[in-house]
């Protein structure tokens, strides 16, 4: 599976603070948003991740990021030159995923929860069709709805609806198997003007081949689109760092648990940050691991 982080757009809800600087390199807590989503990828197991910005800011994630390889990722970058919709990442990322299945994370998404290594792993090596993620929320409204069978098999799909037929959201991270090159590259834009997911997701519904896999009251999905959620979702990590004594998102010690890289590696690279309360925690993990 080859991964794609969305991290485009304008980010026009949190202005003026987006006017100079992505969104997706704005700080959750102690860490760029951006490594939340590309910690995803990593906990399910994909090395081979496409980043995908604007002109403006790709050299901002390069500068950050690099090529990968200190994490034992191989990271590569593409322009998105206006938001043409969600699914024209698998149009700009067709190279980069080949042959293989895809997963496609939006920057702005937070994930974390007890078993979430484990769920995400188990369902990139099972993809068949779509996978999508639903999380529960109180005003399912404002998002995409998923209904689905006991069993998983996804029976609708709505885009934001006035009477949505569940309270499960669709979260912003999507396994797909190779097609989604294909019928993305078929779609037409909606009256927005974009390359909807929603179309793309329902075009596996229609071929019976969609699941959605409900995350559950012990997991956490959080967006920061808004400046209220920005805030509220540093205020999450940082009362479960302090309280837990570990980090969320903290990509040194996902490489080194997951076998990416070694001790030695990740001790390095904790050393090179070491006069910063996450650099002095990564030599400490890589310590005594």
């Amino acid at each position: 599976m080859k991964g794609i982080v969305l991290a485009g757009g304008s980010g026009t809800r949190l202005h003026p603070i987006t006017r100079a600087v992505s969104k997706q390199l704005l700080p959750v807590y102690d860490k760029p948003m951006v490594y939340y989503p590309l910690s995803v990828l990593m906990l399910s197991g994909v090395r081979e991740i496409l980043v995908i910005s604007t002109p403006t800011d790709l050299p901002l994630f390069r500068r950050l990021l690099g090529d990968g390889h200190d994490l034992g990722l191989e990271l590569s970058y593409a322009e998105q030159a206006e938001p043409n919709g969600l699914a024209e990442a698998f149009l700009i990322g067709r190279a980069h995923v080949g042959d293989d299945a895809a997963a496609l994370v939006l920057g702005d998404n937070i994930f974390h929860g007890e078993g979430l290594s484990e769920l995400l792993q188990r369902e990139a090596s099972t993809v068949d069709g779509c996978t999508l993620f639903g999380y529960r929320v109180s005003d399912p409204e404002r998002y995409g709805v998923a209904e689905a069978s006991a069993d998983g098999r996804l029976l609708s799909i709505e885009e934001k609806p006035a009477r949505p037929r569940s309270s499960t959201a669709v979260t912003g991270l999507y396994f797909y198997d190779n097609d989604v090159i294909e019928i993305a590259a078929a779609l037409t834009p909606s009256a927005r003007g974009e390359l909807e997911i929603t179309d793309v997701n329902r075009a596996y519904l229609d071929k019976g081949i969609a699941r959605l896999v409900d995350l559950g009251r012990g997991m956490a999905w959080l967006d920061t689109g808004t400046h209220d959620s920005l805030l509220e979702a540093g205020q999450f990590v940082q009362v479960l760092e302090h309280r837990q004594g570990v980090r969320i998102a903290c990509l040194e010690e996902i490489a080194l648990r997951m076998g990416f890289i070694d001790a030695l590696q990740a001790y390095r690279l904790g050393e090179a940050l070491g006069k910063s309360g996450y650099g002095q925690y990564v030599m400490d993990v890589a310590s005594t691991f």
